[in-house]
């Protein structure tokens, strides 16, 4: 019996991952490539570190865009009056002409017939009409101008992802912040909780979640032209494996999730195959967070295993207290009496088997 319980051992039964022993053989101090560290306090506070999502001072700092300021794209609509019954824009009898949809080229500027090509761009629409009013009074007595600017391609940003309304939207006075912007496409469609809203601006980006942008007033930036507004689900995630209830990736959502918060997610440890003593979260540590847990100076990033004994006095604190990252994989490890148990079972199992066949010879 022992020499078929060795044998068996020894080719190796079916099982959820390696044993505890296994994963402390490739420990740095057995000549392996991972840092294998109990989780105690200091622990716990070396490597709380989470990525924070915000915007740039760039982002932050940026004016609103003028209402009223014509930029390159936009569409006007000018309408000009004469004093004399046969005007140079006028036929007879009429004493005012309208010139509609009038766009602003890439170079900012736009022609007015007798009045030439006038830059547009940068300019208000009041300052646009002087120009063109002091062109035209060399060609007609006292003309009257309006301009009217309508936003276009000049002036907009898009808006995609899970809103209400993905599209071209342009910066009007009442849409020149992020959140207003949002609701003017209809909203976000997904749950507030986790959701994340990106802004690209160029070669820059910045990210924050929803709440932030409506819990601090300086997450809520003026867009700029040209912004793209993206408005999507949260993927962060950990992953469970081993001798827990689930095993599976889990997303995080926009809270601080804990060793102990992240097992009790997926069904907590199977009382029948978990050992306690052999909970490890295994992460890659930049290398500042793995200096401060290591106590000393290392050189880029670092794989680390951490240890949680559950069963020690204040194990189920540290587990608690130990918070669960973006990539993160919370392995549980089998009991060591759990493979007895396999190999004694597929013992008494082959040996019933064989105790059969000799029954049905006979």
């Amino acid at each position: 019996m022992m020499a078929a319980l060795s044998l068996l051992a020894a080719c190796g039964l079916p099982r959820s991952g390696p044993n505890k022993s296994e994963i402390f053989d490739g420990a740095v101090e057995r000549g392996g490539n991972t840092q294998v560290i109990y989780v105690n306090d200091h622990v716990t506070r070396a490597s709380a570190f989470a990525p924070s999502y915000g915007f740039s001072n760039s982002f932050r700092n940026a004016g609103q865009v003028g209402a009223d300021e014509i930029r390159a794209g936009d569409v006007l609509g000018l309408s000009i009056w004469e004093n004399v019954d046969d005007g140079l824009l006028t036929s007879l009898g009429d004493s005012s002409t309208a010139l509609t949809e009038i766009q602003v080229d890439s170079e900012g500027f736009i022609f007015v017939p007798y009045a030439g090509r006038v830059r547009a761009a940068g300019n208000t629409p009041d300052q646009l009409r002087l120009q063109i009013t002091e062109r035209l009074s060399a060609q007609t007595p006292d003309p009257q101008v309006t301009v009217q600017r309508v936003a276009g391609d000049g002036a907009t940003v898009s808006v995609v992802g899970r809103v209400g309304a993905q599209g071209v939207y342009p910066i009007e006075r009442p849409t020149r912040s992020l959140s207003a912007m949002l609701a003017r496409a209809g909203g976000v469609a997904i749950e507030p909780e986790v959701a994340v809203v990106t802004v690209k601006r160029g070669n820059d980006s910045g990210r924050i979640w929803l709440a932030d942008l409506y819990s601090s007033p300086g997450n809520d930036i003026a867009l700029r032209p040209g912004d793209l507004i993206l408005v999507e689900e949260d993927q962060r995630t950990f992953t469970a494996l081993g001798a827990l209830g689930g095993q599976t990736r889990v997303p995080l959502g926009n809270e601080v999730i804990s060793a102990a918060e992240a097992i009790a997610m997926v069904g907590g440890l199977t009382s029948l195959l978990a050992d306690p003593t052999g909970v490890f979260v295994l992460r890659d540590e930049p290398e500042s967070v793995a200096s401060r847990v290591l106590g000393k100076p290392v050189i880029g990033s670092q794989r680390f295993a951490y240890v949680l004994d559950l069963t020690r006095p204040n194990g189920l604190f540290l587990a608690r207290d130990f918070v669960i990252r973006d990539g993160d994989t919370v392995y549980v490890t089998e009991a060591p009496y759990v493979q007895w148990q396999k190999t004694l079972g597929a013992v008494t199992g082959s040996a019933a088997t064989a105790d059969s066949l000799t029954s049905i010879t006979e």
